[in-house]
C-alpha cells in the first residue's frame, strides 16, 4: 500500500486528479481512495494499493506541479527524530558563499558551490578548495556575515518549534561550518549540531578546516547513530536540497527534499516546491491548531 499526500492548488485540483489518476491506472494502479487531510484545506491523500513509489511521485509532481508532495509505504506519523541540512534548507543562503563575498570572491566560490551541489563535484575536495580561497580573510567577516545576510527559511522556526513540541529530537548537520551553524541552531531551536570548523590563526582564515571533514557520509551517520540512541522504530524525518544530502534522505523513514537539486528530489520520498518549511507540518499530518509558531 502506498500513502500519497500533496499540497497543491484547490482551484485546479479536480482536474488534476482525474488526469493523475487516469494515468496511474494505465499502469495498473488505481487509486483506491482520495479524501481530504486534516492538516490543511489543499492538502489530500491517495491510497494505492499497489504501485512504485518513485513513478506515483514522477505521475503525481508533472500533474500537480508545483505541489508539496510525500510518497511512502509506510504509515505517516510525527517523528523522534529531524535531522536537517542547513544551507538553502534551514537558511536561505549558502554561508561559504555569503563568506566569499567579503573577500570580494563570490562568483568564483558560488560556482563551485553549485556544481558540488549538484553533484558534479567530490563534496570533500570542493569544499577544501572553496576553503583554502578564503585564506587570510579577516576572522570578524564571519560576524559580519552572520548579521548581515544570513536569515532563516520562512516556516523554519515554526518546523523546528511544532516538531520539538512533540518531543522530537533535533539535529542540524551541515557541511558548511559551526561557525554559522551554532549560532543558526541556536535561533532555530535545535538540540545538536554537526559541521565543520573554520581554522583561525591571528585572528585570519588559514585557509584549512580544523579537523575532521562533514560531508555526506556524515550527514548518514548522525540520523544512524542518533536513531539507534532512540531506540528501534524510531520515526525519522531527513530534510536537505543537494547531493551530498541523499544519503541522508535515503536512510530516513522520511526524506524531504525541499526546493531541491534534482539528484536530491529523485532520492528523497517526496519534496516541497510550493510552500515554505511548515508544508512539511502539513504533509506529516499535524493540524494547524497543533503548530508552535516559531
Amino acid at each position: 500500500m502506498l500513502i500519497a499526500r500533496l499540497l497543491a492548488e484547490t482551484a485546479t485540483l479536480a482536474g488534476k486528479l482525474d488526469a493523475a489518476r487516469s494515468e496511474l491506472l494505465d499502469h495498473g494502479w488505481p487509486v483506491a481512495m482520495a479524501e481530504t487531510v486534516i492538516s490543511g484545506e489543499d492538502a489530500i491523500e491517495l491510497l494505492l494499493p499497489e504501485g512504485e513509489a518513485g513513478v506515483v511521485r514522477s505521475i503525481l509532481g508533472r500533474h500537480f506541479a508545483p505541489c508539496d508532495l510525500l510518497v511512502t509505504d509506510r504509515p505517516i506519523a510525527a517523528p523522534q527524530l529531524f535531522v536537517s541540512d542547513m544551507d538553502s534548507t534551514m537558511i536561505g543562503q549558502e554561508c561559504i558563499d555569503e563568506l566569499a563575498d567579503y573577500a570580494g570572491i563570490k562568483p568564483q566560490i558560488a560556482a563551485i558551490t553549485e556544481r558540488a551541489m549538484q553533484g558534479e563535484l567530490d563534496f570533500r575536495s570542493a569544499l577544501r578548495e572553496r576553503v583554502a580561497l578564503l585564506a587570510g580573510l579577516d576572522e570578524g567577516a564571519i560576524a559580519r556575515c552572520l548579521a548581515e545576510r544570513i536569515r532563516p527559511m520562512p516556516g523554519a522556526k515554526t518546523l523546528v518549534a511544532t516538531l520539538k513540541g512533540l518531543g522530537c529530537d533535533t539535529v542540524l548537520v551541515t557541511g558548511g561550518f559551526h561557525a554559522f551553524a551554532d549560532p543558526v541552531a541556536e535561533e532555530l531551536g535545535f538540540d545538536r549540531v554537526v559541521g565543520n570548523r573554520l581554522a583561525v590563526a591571528s585572528g585570519k582564515l588559514t585557509g584549512y578546516l580544523d579537523g575532521p571533514v562533514s560531508d555526506s557520509a556524515t550527514k548518514a551517520r548522525t540520523l544512524a547513530v542518533e536513531a539507534e540512541r532512540l531506540g528501534a522504530g524510531t520515526v525519522s524525518l531527513a530534510m536537505g536540497d543537494g547531493a551530498n544530502d541523499v544519503p541522508m534522505l535515503q536512510a530516513a523513514t522520511f526524506g524531504i527534499a525541499y526546493h531541491a537539486k534534482p539528484k536530491a528530489r529523485e532520492a528523497a520520498d517526496g519534496w516541497i516546491e510550493r510552500g515554505d518549511l511548515t508544508a512539511v507540518l502539513e504533509l506529516l499530518g499535524i493540524a494547524k491548531e497543533d503548530w508552535t509558531r516559531g
